[in-house]
């Protein structure tokens, strides 16, 4: 791998459960822009990097001396720039994520020096209730958000749906319940689809994470239902949820924010 800038080492990697990975990356010789919570960074890999052993064969061709190279995330504050943390899960079949699950603390990789994204709270109003809907590392950027605004204090209500498979995919669980009981304007609920499969029975709730907003759970806790008039819905993760969601919202008033034509529903799409 000589012949690649590899400009990174990893600091710290943490597989939090079995295809979920929580790495921390560092750069070497450079230091880290600033950034703004929501914003992704460039992570790469030569293509002779090995891949690690829950893999599928890799079937793609790659281009001779060029890194491979894929966006991911940020979900560290903005605030502590020493490294980057992200949530990153394993695609058995893919190209980066199988070597990136193969580095261990000390292995170099790329970094991409510029931090972008559009997605981000720059475009919501300061004193706007915050809905932050994802499913498995769809979090990652609202852990950035929460990590960097948190600590300041804030008068606006955040709420975080979170929804996966199982209870162990749904990441950051402690850090997040420890914000709530901090934070009384944090509001902090979880789902999974798969609760035959729990090894010890589950006793939330269970569905999909659209459900959390349709039910009463925002209602109980703020008590109204939340209007396009005070609240922003953020959206992030996987598109079948994401096309959902906005079908929902688009019902209740709430619509899709652009450049162009300003609106209450801000969207990452991961694939």
């Amino acid at each position: 791998m000589g012949k690649f800038d590899l400009n990174a080492v990893v600091q710290q990697r943490n597989e939090v459960a079995p295809g979920l990975m929580v790495i921390r990356v560092a750069p070497e010789g450079w230091e880290l822009p600033e950034f703004t919570p929501g914003q992704f960074a460039v992570l790469g890999l030569p293509p002779e990097a090995p891949r690690c052993e829950l893999a599928d064969p890799d079937e793609e061709e790659h281009k001779p001396g060029a890194l491979i190279r894929r966006a991911y995330s940020i979900a560290s504050s903005s605030v502590a720039r020493e490294n980057l943390e992200l949530y990153i899960t394993l695609v058995r079949s893919g190209a980066l994520t199988p070597r990136l699950f193969a580095l261990t603390p000390g292995d170099r990789l790329w970094l991409g020096p510029k931090i972008t994204g559009r997605f981000t709270l720059d475009d919501a109003p300061d004193d706007a209730d915050l809905v932050l809907v994802a499913t498995g590392t769809g979090l990652a950027p609202y852990m950035s958000m929460l990590r960097t605004i948190l600590p300041k204090g804030s008068d606006r209500r955040i709420a975080v749906f979170l929804g996966a498979r199982h209870s162990w995919d749904l990441g950051y669980q402690a850090e997040l319940m420890t914000m709530a009981r901090q934070n009384p304007s944090f509001t902090y609920q979880t789902i999974i689809s798969r609760p035959a499969e729990e090894p010890v029975p589950w006793g939330g709730p269970v569905g999909y994470v659209q459900d959390l907003w349709q039910g009463d759970h925002l209602d109980r806790a703020w008590g109204s239902r939340p209007d396009p008039d005070s609240t922003r819905v953020f959206l992030c993760g996987n598109p079948a949820m994401i096309e959902d969601m906005v079908t929902i919202l688009n019902d209740e008033s709430f619509r899709e924010h652009s450049r162009k034509e300003p609106g209450h529903v801000f969207v990452e799409r991961y694939w």
